[in-house]
């Protein structure tokens, strides 16, 4: 990971990009989903990770985050580990996933699981633009992907939260 993209203020507030190896589209499935996002509502109650916008693609997720807690570099090292961990372990056990076995290929190689990309693209927010164009970008992804016309469509998102059109499947901190 070059040193551009780390988190350098553990305090501060960081656009991420995780994804997955090879750009596997692992996310098609909602068992994969649910333990991803459950890993990160487990980091917004017991690591102090904070969400302020999100968006979770076929194989990769953007984040706008921050923590008040634990160190931010930390809660997303062992965030990725543990998904990591449980998404390879669901494909494994999941006797009606068509893909398992090039999904396992791909993404386990000599017993070692590599099914994120290294690093997370993480770029410091200073300024109230910086995070409305991150935020734009993030929601309109799933736009650009052709999945949806208009971006407060799309369930895998901070979007409609952010528009106030519904309760989104993560809880967002709002700065005050």
């Amino acid at each position: 990971m070059g040193l551009t993209y780390t988190i350098k203020n553990q305090e501060g507030q960081y656009f991420i990009t995780c994804t997955v190896h090879q750009w596997a589209d692992v996310f098609t499935r909602e068992l994969y989903k649910e333990i991803l996002l459950d890993s990160i509502r487990h980091c917004q109650k017991h690591k102090g990770l904070q969400v302020y916008g999100w968006v979770l693609m076929s194989n990769h997720i953007h984040m706008i985050i921050s923590s008040n807690k634990n160190k931010l570099s930390d809660i997303v090292r062992d965030f990725k580990k543990y998904t990591a961990t449980k998404i390879v372990e669901a494909i494994s056990n999941n006797a009606s996933e068509s893909r398992r076995g090039w999904l396992l290929w791909l993404l386990v190689k000599d017993e070692e699981i590599s099914f994120w990309q290294d690093g997370y693209h993480g770029e410091e927010i200073f300024t109230t633009a910086f995070f409305e164009t991150k935020l734009n970008y993030i929601h309109l992804n799933p736009v650009r992907a052709g999945l949806v016309e208009k971006e407060e469509e799309y369930l895998y998102s901070s979007c409609g939260d952010s528009y106030g059109i519904r309760k989104g499947q993560l809880d967002l901190f709002i700065d005050s």
